[in-house]
């Protein structure tokens, strides 16, 4: 028998040694369904997860997940709420401003609110804003009340948002042109057009005929 270089190395000493770091993200689990495949030789039943994940900093992610156990589904769901993660624009502890959204059967309106409102929702949106970092927001639910729609009706609706009022005024407003400013605040010689100089001419003025008055109250033609 083989002997070891290192004696004192344990058998998969390397994940028992190792101590996981607390994760800044928190968790949520929305539902766990069953869900069948019919398939050439029958039925393959198995479970799906949906999984809300944040860190109450802006951050959110949704993510579905599939397998024959209910752990495994909830272990991909959260890999892939943590792959399709997005920001949410914050004004304070509430979002920036209105949003209207229609997503299959489901339809959503987030609104801002006053400072000690609370977040005013119910169902997957309300768990959604808390993991978000929204701490005051009004929301209301209409059409379907499936948990999986809703849930990404909400993260379309969050992904919607723009940054701050003033931000967004900031934004829409028209930009100076500070070079254009500069230019016509310069000479001719600054510029390097010469301009001949001479007697001034005089000026000669110039009469209308009636037959160019009649042209004139015509009009144009066509």
């Amino acid at each position: 028998m083989a002997k070891s270089s290192r004696p004192d190395r344990k058998k998969n000493d390397r994940r028992s040694d190792r101590k996981r770091e607390p994760s800044e993200y928190e968790d949520v689990t929305l539902a766990i369904d069953r869900v069948t495949r019919v398939v050439k030789g029958g039925r393959r039943m198995r479970f799906r997860a949906v999984v809300v994940l944040g860190n109450k900093k802006g951050k959110v992610g949704l993510g579905t997940g599939k397998a024959t156990e209910v752990q495994t589904s909830i272990q991909k769901a959260q890999r892939d709420a943590k792959r399709h993660m997005i920001i949410v624009p914050m004004n304070g502890s509430t979002i920036p401003h209105e949003v209207n959204i229609k997503h299959k059967a489901a339809k959503l309106r987030l609104m801002p609110a006053s400072k000690g409102t609370g977040i005013i929702a119910g169902g997957p949106l309300r768990v959604i804003l808390d993991l978000a970092g929204v701490k005051d927001a009004l929301a209301k639910r209409f059409g379907t009340g499936n948990k999986l729609v809703n849930a990404q009706a909400a993260m379309k609706a969050l992904s919607m948002l723009r940054g701050s009022r003033a931000a967004v005024a900031a934004d829409s407003a028209p930009v100076a042109v500070s070079g254009a400013a500069s230019v016509a605040n310069k000479s001719a010689a600054d510029l390097g057009i010469h301009i001949p100089s001479g007697p001034n001419l005089p000026i000669k003025e110039v009469k209308m005929n009636e037959q160019d008055k009649k042209q004139m109250g015509e009009g144009p033609r066509g």
